[in-house]
Order: C-alpha cells, then structure tokens, then sequence
C-alpha cells in the first residue's frame, strides 16, 4: 500500500519499506497521542501506542488512557467546579423565593466517589476507542532506543522493542514543586484532584489557571483558602483589566489574596502545616497546594538515542509541523510547550497524521485560540489582550468594555459584575481580541471565537441582533469605546 508522507517541507508518495512492526508507534495515550494515533489509523496506517497503567494520581509508573486532561486535570477539575457551584446558587435561591430549612451539609466522599466513577469510565471509553480503530495497545513506559525504535518497559523490569517508520511522542507534562524546606508536605493539583478529606484551611501557591480555580473550588465547598502569587494580579498573560475582575472575584467570594507573596517554608505541627512566607507572616494550613507551574515529561524518554533536540526546559523541540530533529519523530502536546491547552493537542495530532498519513500538508494554526480559567465565576478569552494588540499593533487600538450586574443578580442581591470586552483594530474595524468574566463566558466566547477566527470587524458584531434578555447580547450591543489606546502611549505594567 503506497503512503504519502511529509519530506522536505512537501508532501510525496513513499511505498512502505516493509521493515518495520508499525507505521506509527506513539508513545503516551493521553489527548494528543489518542487523536493522532486513531487518524493515522483512519488512513491506512499500522499503528501501536504505549500507556502506562490507570490511576487518579500519577506517577513513573501510573497513566491511563486519557492523560491528564481526562483522568487529572480538566474533566475532575470541571467536576468539582460544578460542585462547588452549588453552595453560591444555595445561597442565590433565597431571594427566588426558595425557603431553605437548616443546614445543608456537603459530602465530599460522594463527589469523589462520582468523580472516580467517571473518569475510570472515560478511561475505558478512549480504549474503545482505540480498539475500534484498529490500534494496537501497549502497556508500560516507551522510551526511544532510535529513531526507529522504541522500548516499552513494566515495572516488574521486562522489556519489549518495537520498530515503527514514525514515532509520535505525545506523553504530556507534569505538575512541578517549589523548592523550600518542607516541600514534601505540599501538594499538587494531582493530589488535590482526590484528597480523602475535604481541607478545612487551604493555602495555595501560584497565580494561573490551577491556583486561581482550586481557591474557587475550595472555597466554593467552604474551606477558608488563602492564595499566594509573586505578582500584584494572578493569571499573568491574560488582559489585565481581566484579571483586576477575577482578583476582585474571588477576593469578593471571600478568598484571602496575598499578591507579590511567597512560601519560605513549610513544617509540620500537632495544628497542621506552618506556612511561612517570605514576608515573615505564619499561618496553618490543612493542605497546602503547589501550583506552580508544569514540567514537559521527556526525562525518561531516552531522547539523545535518537538525536532529538530539547529545549531548556526540556520541552521537545518540533518545527512547524510538529517534527523534531530526527526526521522520523514528531511530537504533539504539553511536551512540546507551544500552547498547552488540550484542544491544541488534539489540533497538533490531527495535523501530523494528516501531513504524515493522508497526504495533506496541514500546519497547527495558532491564531484566536480560546481558553477558559474556570474559577467561579469563570474567566474566557480568545484574540489578543489589549496589552497583546498594542505590542503588535501599528495604529490605534479601539477599546470596548461593558460591566453590568447580571439579571439574577439583581434579584439575589449578589454584589459580583459581569465584565466584557472587545479590542479592535481603529484602521481595519477587525475585532482582535474578546474577553468575559461572568456566568457562562466559556459557553459565550466559545461562539465569539467562530466570529474571530473569520476576520469579523466591530460593524459585523454591531449588525448582529442579540438574544434577549441574556448577557451575551452585550457583545452585539457595545457602541460607545471605552477608550483610543496609541502604541506610543501604551502603558508599562509589570503586573
């Protein structure tokens, strides 16, 4: 069977060499692997992939099918935002009429139990997946011995080789730890994920997605969370008019926000876990969470055999269609550190084996990606921060902003706005960026990003009739710009 492959940045007809056990051996069945594994199927190819066995928290030698997106990372982690939901609507109900007659209590092991039970279901449905494909399952740790090559080891220390044309690495990250005195009594969000007590005392380190939706989470089930960030506002990256809003959020859902704090140290006490910062303040915590940032999980992938090249940090390095520099490896995912986000993934994947296995030259386009922080309430953006657009921009850039109290806000008497915002482009009308934090803005962008991605201008938002009465008619409804931002006059933030 002739195949056609990516050579020389062009895509041309190779016959199969017949020498190897697979066309494709992927390593890692997280999002990324699964994807790209089961499209390469999809056209004709032989494939194989290595996972390592099922558990909730992971470790050398525990995975399961999935990754970490399925099984510890953003489906439990909407799962329990969606149960620490429930005691703000509790609240809200009153004022609906809703009489509620002593205390509610909150069983945490019965969540955790749901959760469980879902993610080992989702963990057999990927297998089916794969199965139905046609793609043959490996269970242990893949590791390269060339770059045709791959070694799948047990734990019980037996050893298998495969020979494959191409080898897709896709095995993912990992949560990193901080390194101070008593970092072993920390945890990260692997943990967290399935804690068998609900804390009562949390104290979280860092300011991005991880940090900013545990403390809502926790909180939300009504533990006192304590956050800790080295800058003045967390979610560096994102819109910082944005992250003023989540700040105000959470500080109103009533989390303790410590900005430019860090940790010094932890110790163990009969109270629970001292923490002590780098101001010199003292509290105690029953949990102390690290999340601090993810590591590209390459180590152990024995990468140098096949001559393929990482980066400082040790995410793999891939050109633009995702392969490294051994010309038959590629990779895909968190371990490439491009944009870390499972629907990325999933994108990468389906480009490499469209360009390696359908005999379509297809790049990963990185442009107007939307993402979602799901604190509670959430934060979504697509496009460009105006911080972004004034860094790119070669005119003015036209600010549009809306705050407004939602209608079942205005009934529960909850003191928490729903902000909006839109930056365009002063000479071509093109809307670059769209932002949104309130109720049901990942729902919201995740539309507004199809507009984006389709070169929409501010006259194409303004000609829309909006659904009414809803907040994302707001988007439709913005008329008067905030304000005209010059290049020139852009101001310097180190926020």
């Amino acid at each position: 069977m002739a195949r056609k492959m990516l050579v020389d940045g062009e895509v041309a007809a190779v016959a199969d060499a017949g020498q190897y056990d697979y066309d494709l051996f992927v390593i890692g069945a997280g999002s990324g692997g699964v994807r790209g594994s089961r499209f390469a199927a999809s056209f004709g190819a032989k494939v194989a992939i290595c996972e390592l066995p099922f558990h909730p928290i992971s470790s050398e030698w525990l995975g399961g099918h999935g990754g970490t997106c399925v099984i510890r990372g953003c489906v439990p982690k909407k799962i329990l935002v969606y149960g620490a939901s429930f005691g703000g609507e509790f609240e809200d109900s009153k004022n609906f009429g809703w009489e509620i007659n002593g205390d509610i209590n909150f069983n945490w092991k019965k969540l955790l139990e749901n959760k469980t039970k879902e993610i080992v279901r989702l963990n057999g449905v990927y297998q089916r997946i794969l199965t139905n494909a046609g793609v043959t399952m490996i269970e242990g740790a893949g590791s390269l011995v060339d770059a045709h090559t791959v070694e799948v080891s047990q734990p019980d220390g037996s050893k298998q080789r495969y020979t494959a044309k191409h080898i897709l690495i896709a095995t993912g990250s990992h949560a990193q730890r901080v390194n101070i005195p008593g970092k072993e009594l920390a945890i990260t969000s692997d943990e967290a994920l399935s804690l068998e007590e609900l804390p009562k005392r949390a104290v979280i380190l860092g300011g991005g997605y991880i940090a900013v939706e545990f403390a809502s989470i926790w909180r939300g089930m009504g533990a006192e969370v304590d956050l800790f960030y080295r800058r003045e506002l967390p979610l560096r990256g994102f819109d910082d008019e944005m992250r003023t809003v989540v700040a105000s959020n959470l500080e109103g859902r009533g989390i303790k926000l410590h900005p430019g704090t860090n940790l010094s140290e932890l110790s163990k006490t009969a109270d629970g876990i001292k923490v002590v910062t780098d101001k010199g303040e003292e509290l105690i915590a029953d949990v102390v969470l690290f999340a601090t940032g993810r590591t590209p999980n390459s180590q152990r992938l024995n990468l140098q055999a096949a001559g393929v090249e990482v980066d400082q940090i040790g995410a793999i390095k891939v050109d633009e269609y995702s392969r490294t520099s051994a010309p038959s490896v590629w990779a895909v995912g968190d371990v490439t550190n491009r944009i870390n986000l499972t629907p990325v993934a999933l994108m990468e994947a389906t480009c490499f084996a469209k360009t390696v296995f359908g005999g379509q030259e297809v790049k990963p386009d990185y442009g107007d990606v939307p993402c979602a922080v799901f604190s509670i309430p959430p934060l979504s953006v697509v496009g460009l921060s105006e911080q972004q657009a004034l860094e790119e921009a070669n005119g003015d850039i036209l600010v549009f902003t809306s705050s407004f109290n939602p209608m079942k806000n205005s009934i529960s008497k909850r003191q928490e706005k729903t902000v909006m915002k839109l930056v365009v482009d002063a000479e071509t009308d093109r809307v670059l960026g769209a932002s949104m934090c309130g109720p049901d803005a990942p729902e919201i962008i995740q539309g507004i990003a199809i507009a984006l991605k389709c070169g929409a201008t501010k006259a194409n938002f303004d000609s829309t009739v909006g659904i009414h009465p809803s907040a994302a008619e707001e988007f439709v409804t913005m008329r008067t710009v905030t304000r005209r931002v010059s290049p020139t006059s852009k101001p310097k933030t180190n926020l």
